[in-house]
């Protein structure tokens, strides 16, 4: 039911070597469809960034807008509806599965999109080397492998070291936000999210809030409502 969260997040700390760290996906590379392949040798070099250096967005698009980040963005599908429709924001997006970056790349083309580049790396290394602290205005997560075992609930990447490098990159009164359709994910997450001191519920009284119209529905969930599953949206705000 899950999509795939093929994103190479690390659970530690930039220190912490590679060899030691625990990450949060199995990398799947999957099978490249030509049209994607192409993508990636064509329009990469104009919406791809490299992790070379500190990102500057106002430099990237040319201009000073609210900034969205989205880790793990699997076929780019939403994240290319969300930058066509609201094109005052600029959008990025990380993602290590190869496939779903041609396929978002291809969306960007198609959709003239100027306000979305596209990170192909792990997501924790951007978000320690690249992005600059209290830079974003939204950081989203949505649908992040949930690690259903409980010998694997520590490849989770929400946790307190991922949030407390979240609150570092947002700036003040930015926002988190997830979403998951496996009530004990979102059991988790909500218990991480309730004890970052420097995060509260857009929801008074809850750690969940109604799907914002922002977020599109993605064919996945749109089967899984009209199945009766549950899908719980978490937004924090940075205070």
């Amino acid at each position: 039911m899950q999509e795939p969260d093929s994103t190479d997040h690390s659970l530690q700390s930039e220190a912490t070597p590679p060899e030691h760290r625990i990450r949060s996906f199995i990398r799947r590379q999957g099978r490249i469809t030509i049209a994607q392949a192409k993508a990636l040798e064509d329009l990469w070099p104009v919406y791809g960034l490299e992790p070379e250096q500190l990102l500057d967005a106002p430099t990237v698009f040319g201009r000073v807008a609210p900034l969205v980040l989205e880790i793990g963005f699997g076929n780019g599908e939403s994240l290319a509806a969300m930058a066509a429709e609201n094109p005052g924001s600029d959008y990025i997006g990380i993602e290590v599965h190869r496939p779903g970056v041609g396929h978002l790349l291809l969306r960007i083309e198609e959709k003239g999109l100027s306000n979305l580049r596209v990170y192909c790396a792990d997501a924790i290394e951007i978000l320690n080397q690249n992005i600059a602290d209290a830079s974003l205005d939204r950081l989203q997560l949505f649908f992040p492998d949930p690690w259903h075992k409980k010998r694997h609930n520590k490849r989770r990447i929400v946790n307190a070291g991922f949030l407390d490098l979240v609150c570092h990159k947002l700036k003040r009164g930015g926002i988190v936000h997830t979403a998951t359709d496996w009530q004990p994910y979102a059991e988790h997450m909500a218990e991480a999210l309730e004890a970052c001191p420097e995060l509260t519920s857009l929801t008074e009284g809850s750690p969940y809030s109604p799907r914002p119209d922002h977020r599109p529905l993605t064919k996945f969930e749109s089967r899984g409502n009209r199945l009766g599953h549950g899908v719980w949206d978490l937004l924090y705000r940075r205070d």
